[in-house]
């Protein structure tokens, strides 16, 4: 009896033991989570007029037409602008979640666009924490009006323009979206021996959430004076997110005609203090293409 008694304290307490150390393990495996990838720092892949520190996922589809009306300063006669249109439509597809390509036409000098976008950092927070995400972007596009001078030898070389971009972004707790970075921009044919045939620019954009639905952003374009003609002004946009199930609808204001970024870093000519200002908006919706893709990752 009294070895009987001494082998199931013993039994007892070594199932005792091995609950402990269950426990234990899980809370440890609760104290140290695991690494989580920040996602919605934006509600779109463009801030207004630029490319965003987002992506679409793998696999998803994005349809979008970007609408610009024409400057409030036309007057009564243009309705301010309002009789005046011009417009882009393209399609973003997600091949993963760090690479996305997408082409592109506008009115505006009847210019396509494709570009390149990968994702080459991506902020996380938990156990291995990266403070920002840093995006990569190349693209090109072909300007489609007809030639000042039909007569003179032309080449199709002298439509294609480049430009190679990198952002460097960072969401900061819930509310707050800040993102900046340099930009460089190639075109084959200028107007005149003055102008520079390469271009540097930096951007600025943000955003801040004002409520789950609604967000205010802004996107700037800087570049040095000298470097385009003197009528040439700096791009400025200013608008509001607004989030409606699968679509993504943007208002705002801007003095950027163009929608490539060659188009509104070079030929913006509109100043904001004169009511050279254009309403426009831009309207996102989605659809899942491949749904076997895995489009949110939990660890880098």
């Amino acid at each position: 009896m009294i070895r009987k008694l001494i082998l199931l304290s013993f039994l007892l307490f070594s199932s005792g033991i091995t609950k402990s150390q269950d426990l234990l393990s899980l809370l440890d495996s609760e104290a140290k989570p695991e690494v989580e990838r920040i996602t919605n720092s934006f509600k779109s892949t463009r801030v207004l007029m630029s490319h965003s520190m987002e992506h679409v996922g793998g696999g998803v589809l994005d349809f979008r037409i970007m609408h610009r009306f024409g400057m409030f300063s036309d007057g009564r006669y243009e309705a301010w602008g309002f009789d005046k249109a011009s417009m882009r439509i393209g399609l973003d597809y997600g091949l993963t979640n760090r690479l996305m390509i997408g082409i592109g036409r506008s009115t505006f000098r009847k210019e396509a666009d494709a570009f390149v976008k990968y994702r080459l950092l991506w902020q996380t927070k938990g156990l291995k924490r990266m403070p920002v995400t840093v995006e990569y972007i190349a693209g090109m596009s072909v300007i489609g009006t007809k030639w000042d001078y039909p007569d003179r030898v032309n080449y199709f070389s002298s439509r294609l323009n480049y430009y190679h971009q990198v952002i460097i972004g960072r969401k900061f707790k819930e509310r707050i979206t800040l993102q900046a970075g340099p930009i460089l921009i190639h075109r084959n044919l200028v107007d005149s021996t003055h102008d520079k045939s390469d271009l540097y620019a930096a951007e600025i954009g943000g955003r801040i959430k004002l409520t789950k639905r609604l967000a205010l952003n802004f996107d700037y374009y800087y570049f040095r004076s000298g470097d385009l003609p003197v009528t040439a002004t700096r791009p400025l946009s200013i608008g509001f997110d607004i989030e409606t199930g699968g679509h993504v609808f943007q208002l705002h204001f801007t003095n950027a005609p163009g929608m490539t970024e060659r188009a509104f870093v070079t030929e913006t000519t509109g100043q904001w203090l004169k009511g050279n200002v254009e309403f426009g908006f831009n309207l996102s919706r989605v659809f899942t293409l491949d749904s076997k893709i895995k489009r949110i990752q939990k660890a880098p």
